[in-house]
């Protein structure tokens, strides 16, 4: 008796059924499969990566490296005021006796300093009959004051670039590099001659008895003379203290990253 389990494995022409479809294509090996996919996983990954720098702007550029400059609020503040008014003064001065009463440039612009002449005789005929100097000498250190506080302006606005750390946490300007060096040099040049001549101006006046502005009732010398002058012992001596410790704090830093290497 024949098996009905044996009949079914048989096949035509004694194939066997246990053997592979001649018609059929062998499939990849593991390994192979394996490997594109490691291979195609890789460059997904790196494709990914990639990072597409956006586009830079003609006016923007990098920040600058290691030490750099950057003046105070309170600075620009100050620089803002006195340098249109010692302009004006400036004028003033160095135009007498045009800008004088009675001159033909007197009037608008030079108005006021038909009162301020007689509250400080070094601004008025007085000094100007006794042919006194010191005047003249004063407002030409004013120009030259100017001029250097306009070339710190230019540097830091010019050559500044944005960093982190402003106001609020926003953006603010720093001037690097020897762009940077120049500007608080000059900064602080500029601050110790305002300051300076200031003390000298004070100076002058306790040494000599007070010639040119003892007349005054204290009132007036209070308001039209200690004050105005007062504030620019303030504004410059603040600077000179703000940028001459920036230096001072700079040179540490450069001498500690020398004994370092």
């Amino acid at each position: 008796m024949v098996s009905t389990r044996s009949s079914s494995r048989a096949l035509p022409n004694g194939v066997d059924a246990s053997s592979p479809s001649p018609s059929a294509s062998p499939s990849p090996s593991p390994r192979r499969a394996r490997t594109r996919a490691t291979a195609t996983a890789a460059v997904v990954t790196a494709a990914s990566s990639v990072v597409v720098p956006p586009a830079v702007r003609d006016n923007e550029s990098t920040p600058p490296r290691g030490w750099s400059h950057a003046p105070t609020r309170l600075t620009l503040l100050w620089l803002a005021i006195s340098v249109p008014l010692v302009a004006w003064d400036t004028g003033y001065v160095l135009l007498r006796p045009w800008s004088m009463p009675g001159g033909h440039l007197h009037w608008p612009l030079w108005a006021p300093y038909a009162l301020y002449g007689e509250v400080d005789h070094v601004y008025g005929w007085k000094a100007f009959n006794a042919r006194s100097g010191f005047t003249s000498a004063q407002g030409t250190l004013n120009a030259v004051e100017s001029v250097m506080y306009l070339a710190y302006v230019w540097l830091y606005f010019s050559r500044g670039r944005a960093v982190e750390g402003g106001p609020a946490g926003g953006v603010k300007k720093a001037v690097g590099g020897r762009a940077g060096a120049l500007a608080i040099v000059i900064g602080f040049s500029a601050a110790v001659m305002t300051l300076s001549k200031t003390v000298l101006y004070w100076a002058n006046e306790y040494f000599s008895g007070f010639d040119n502005i003892g007349h005054n009732p204290f009132m007036d010398l209070l308001f039209l003379w200690i004050i105005p002058n007062g504030t620019w012992l303030l504004g410059s001596g603040y600077m000179v203290f703000s940028m001459g410790g920036e230096i001072v704090d700079g040179l540490a830093l450069a001498s500690k990253t020398t004994k370092t290497e």
